[in-house]
């Protein structure tokens, strides 16, 4: 006859005599890890580049442009900061607007990329609020992804069992 086992298996990572479940396997923890740094390194550059860009905006009137005319000279203009208001070049790409529309779209992958990860760890809610803070607050992105990573390292060598198998 066969033994029964007992449904909770206690051991030294589940101190709390819960058995951690995952929402998928080890390989797509793994990916969806991957794909959160990439994406928390590049929403938090961007981030950062967004904040030195308002700053220039709203402290010293100046927005960055690639080429077009100088409006005040009629000389070409090639890269750099020029007047807000009056419009110190006319034609020439925005760059300023240009960081903050892919900051925008990067961000909306940044959250993807935390929903995806959130869901597969089974994490509580306010996990995942924190992780979309780090996409809005600057350096945050930087601190949460060290931790984080850390963290889902940890809890897949702990739990080795965890992982669904399909």
């Amino acid at each position: 006859m066969i033994e029964p086992k007992p449904a909770v298996q206690q051991g030294p990572a589940q101190g709390k005599g819960k058995k951690r479940r995952f929402g998928g396997t080890e390989r797509q923890i793994r990916s969806a890890l991957k794909f959160y740094k990439v994406l928390a390194y590049l929403t938090g550059g961007m981030l950062l580049l967004l904040c030195a860009e308002l700053i220039a905006r709203y402290a010293f009137g100046q927005y960055l442009f690639a080429g077009g005319t100088n409006a005040v000279t009629g000389q070409p203009f090639g890269l750099g900061f020029a007047e807000a208001e009056p419009k110190g070049v006319v034609g020439g790409a925005n760059i300023s607007v240009a960081v903050l529309i892919v900051h925008g779209w990067m961000y909306v992958v940044y959250l993807i990329s935390n929903f995806r990860l959130w869901s597969l760890m089974r994490w509580p809610f306010m996990k995942l609020i924190l992780l979309a803070l780090g996409g809005v607050v600057p350096f945050l992105s930087f601190v949460v992804e060290k931790k984080l990573h850390a963290e889902v390292e940890a809890e897949l060598a702990a739990n080795p069992q965890a992982a669904q198998r399909y």
